[in-house]
């Protein structure tokens, strides 16, 4: 690589920090650099990126401090000895939901910022509310009932916007937030999501929103490609709609080009380029399917504290318990996203029952507690479903809940149940069930095959290789991507016609993908798209690890029969909860 070789930014602002990366033209990181919300700010108040107001379920965080971290990476990226100059394009990646709310003045203050000091200097009178509603807020709860029932149930909402109506969409937190700080909304000219509130400081205007974050806000009439009237009607509160329509202004809906060149305030403090492109920049979830070149019908599935399925799918098919966005660059194609609470919380809990009961089976490593060794072997030694005998033996099903979970909308708890195929018989049962060995395969298992049950409406069948419908890849993300038995039963329940691979971009993900989207928006050729650019240029063998087999004929139809008994499992236990409520 040159010193006069391009360079590329994408920058990630999540909930705990705020991170940029620079790659080169063949997508090397070259640089990197990283603010840390609660070790590196003085003066806010946050606990993990966060300002909690439990009285009122309000989780947000002050608008100053990401204006603290831009000026803070900036220079820190200048420190280790970046070329601004070379910059020739940039894009980022937000936390989804999220709402910034701009004064009248906010315009004028970016367009007339002064090089000689720094962005949280002078942009205090630019907003109307000095903080942004976080994904963790859950104070809406009137608010999305008035949206669940406005086009008549939650599937009607999905339809349209793709979403049932959820605490932390932004159309909710407008309608509250007029509601709760009347005198601020008064004061209110523009509104922002937290992806084109930093595309802002990077245009020198107020940027418009991304066409695939903008349906995080059950406002977006996904296949009418506009704002939804009577959502909008709503979400406007006793104020004006078109006055709201005027406030988020106008949607980014070609991804391949760029929305002008970056603002002289940048050009003049850090010595970028003026012709320095701006790509749209997009939320942290779509961003993280373009950190590789996601095919369509490919998975991700995130195996961190939460879990997180993602797929690139052509069929539209809204669910109240699913999420639906337009693909970050591709048209015609969507991102088709499932969120749940428990993930590794609830794997680690049935880890630490059987780490305190049952001997250390590594006998040449001493005794750890949060070892995953002998949980892994029970997983991997343990027949599939509990069936010591598939013809004769019931089916072992579970539900394995820390934590209140939202797919299904369910209390903490557990529930065993045992399902018969031959007669459909399903029971709730502990009998035959050996606690906690049984339970180590069963959580994996009912993870997997809730994701199965919930995306298997999506996938056509491959008619090339003859396999029934399912993944082409499943890529393993986060913490649990290195766990091989979790690897094995993935490619069991999920199945992969190429198999289950570990992704393996640490925390960068949503960087790197906003750094991709940089690079193909600038140096594309007329009409090639972003998997072929990327795929073109992606090191596959640095970034990926095969784990697993993918599908198996015969143990994957078995877990298509399990998957029926799953369902009917979580229906009655949804009727229990709701007579005991």
């Amino acid at each position: 690589m040159s010193n006069s070789d391009p360079l590329y930014l994408g920058f990630d602002l999540s909930t705990q920090q705020l991170k940029a990366l620079a790659v080169t033209s063949d997508l090397k990181v070259v640089y990197e650099a990283k603010f840390d919300f609660d070790a590196d700010s003085e003066g806010f108040g946050i606990h993990k990126g966060v300002i909690t107001n439990e009285a009122e379920h309000e989780v947000y965080a002050p608008v100053a401090l990401w204006l603290q971290a831009l000026d803070t990476v900036l220079a820190r990226l200048k420190d280790k000895g970046i070329d601004f100059g070379r910059v020739r394009g940039i894009s980022g990646a937000g936390q989804q939901h999220g709402s910034v709310y701009w004064s009248e003045a906010g315009e004028h203050a970016l367009q007339s910022l002064d090089s000689s000091k720094s962005l949280s200097a002078q942009l205090d009178h630019a907003f109307s509310h000095p903080f942004s509603p976080n994904w963790q807020d859950a104070s809406t709860q009137t608010e999305c009932d008035a949206f669940d029932v406005e086009l008549g149930g939650q599937q009607q909402l999905a339809d349209i916007t793709g979403s049932k109506a959820h605490h932390r969409f932004t159309g909710p937190q407008i309608l509250r937030f007029q509601h709760t700080y009347p005198e601020a909304f008064k004061r209110t000219s523009r509104i922002s999501l937290v992806s084109s509130f930093l595309a802002s400081i990077f245009l020198g205007q107020i940027a418009p929103m991304d066409i695939s974050d903008v349906c995080g806000m059950n406002l977006w009439d996904i296949k009418a490609g506009a704002y939804h009237e009577r959502l909008m009607t709503l979400a406007s509160g006793s104020s004006n709609p078109s006055r709201l329509k005027q406030m988020l202004g106008s949607v980014h809906h070609d991804s391949a080009t760029a929305m002008g060149d970056i603002c002289p305030y940048l050009v003049r403090r850090f010595g970028f380029d003026p012709t320095c492109k701006i790509a749209s920049f997009t939320g942290d979830n779509p961003a993280t399917i373009l950190a590789l070149p996601l095919r369509p019908n490919d998975a991700i599935v995130s195996l961190g504290t939460s879990t997180t399925f993602l797929m690139s799918t052509q069929h539209y098919a809204p669910d109240p318990s699913t999420h639906f966005f337009n693909h970050p660059t591709t048209p015609g194609l969507y991102m088709f996203m499932l969120c749940y609470k428990n993930g590794g919380l609830a794997r680690e809990q049935i880890r630490d029952h059987i780490n305190a009961i049952v001997p250390n089976m590594d006998t040449t490593q001493p005794h750890n507690p949060k070892s995953w060794n002998t949980f892994d072997q029970i997983v991997l030694s343990s027949p599939a479903l509990g069936q010591a005998s598939a013809e004769s033996d019931p089916m072992k099903l579970g539900l394995f809940f820390p934590r209140p979970e939202i797919v299904p909308n369910l209390p903490a708890g557990e529930w065993r149940y045992t399902y018969t195929p031959s007669t459909r018989t399903l029971n709730a049962t502990s009998e035959g069930w050996k606690k906690p060995h049984h339970d180590a395969r069963a959580i994996v298992e009912s993870q997997l095959l809730s994701l199965r049950l919930r995306s298997r409406a999506l996938v056509p069948a491959d008619t090339g290789s003859g396999t029934p419908p399912q993944p082409r890849r499943v890529y393993l993300v986060g913490g649990g991507s290195q766990n091989s038995a979790i690897a094995k039963v993935a490619g069991e329940v999920l199945g992969g016609v190429e198999g289950v691979w570990k992704l393996d971009v640490g925390q960068n993900a949503c960087a790197l993908g906003a750094a991709y989207k940089a690079v193909w928006t600038v140096e594309r050729r007329d009409g090639e798209s972003f998997e072929d650019l990327i795929g073109g240029r992606w090191k596959e063998k640095e970034f990926t690890e095969k784990m697993a087999e993918g599908y198996q004929r015969g143990l994957w139809e078995r877990y298509g029969v399990a998957v029926e008994g799953f369902e009917r499992m979580e229906g009655e236990v949804l009727r229990q909860e709701a007579r005991a409520s």
